[in-house]
């Protein structure tokens, strides 16, 4: 009769350690059903709390002081803006007297020209730029002429003296001093210090958008 109690008892305590096991595997099934279930609604929620969070507290847009930059700027050097050409016709003459007609030197001198002017950004000083409730307002220095020359491959000379001149060597020379002058006249008689300082402008604008400042006012200076 003990054998058989024994033997009841030892199913019994089986039959109680199956069903825990079977139990406890019903119970983390079902708790890893629902940590699947509710993962994207946690991911989501997540998600959106971050991006309130973003509008809320905005990561602010660092500019930086556009002093830091003058070095970068001056590095600009003579910012060449437009260049000018031209084609001009000079007499250069002497002795024309009576008898010029025979003793008399004239030239007929066709020369080309061009003309180069622009801003040297080297007389930029950190006191021409300034910034203003977020807006930079920049001083620029004021449009010059930087170099005028003559192509001496397009100069024509045709020599109208009489048959007895006596050649002087700088009537030429002078005469190609007086038409390179007449060419720079003749440029900032067509305005082109104006054409100088708009295309510097225009090309300052987008350089310093570049550089962090799209809204920035550009002051010229009138050329001397």
């Amino acid at each position: 009769m003990k054998k058989e109690n024994r033997g009841i008892n030892i199913l019994s305590i089986l039959i109680l350690l199956v069903i825990g096991a079977a139990a406890y595997y019903i119970v983390e099934g079902i708790k890893q059903t629902t940590q699947d279930t509710v993962a994207p609604f946690q991911q989501a929620n997540s998600s959106l709390q971050t991006q309130v969070a973003d509008l809320m507290h905005p990561t602010p847009t660092i500019i930086p002081d556009p002093i830091t930059y003058i070095t970068q700027i001056q590095a600009l050097a003579r910012l060449e803006t437009i260049q000018y050409n031209e084609s001009e016709a000079v007499t250069a003459e002497n002795n024309q007297g009576t008898f010029g007609f025979l003793f008399g030197q004239k030239l007929l001198i066709i020369v080309h020209g061009t003309v180069i002017a622009g801003i040297d950004m080297q007389k930029l000083q950190p006191s021409d730029l300034q910034l203003q409730n977020g807006i930079l307002h920049v001083k620029l220095p004021p449009t010059e002429v930087f170099v005028t020359t003559l192509d001496e491959s397009k100069t024509q000379t045709f020599d109208q003296s009489g048959a007895l001149a006596k050649l002087d060597p700088n009537l030429e020379v002078d005469a190609l001093v007086g038409a390179k002058a007449k060419i720079l006249q003749a440029a900032l008689d067509d305005g082109i210090l104006d054409q100088a300082q708009q295309n510097a402008v225009t090309y300052l604008s987008r350089f310093f958008t570049a550089l962090g400042y799209p809204n920035a006012i550009l002051e010229s200076t009138p050329a001397d």
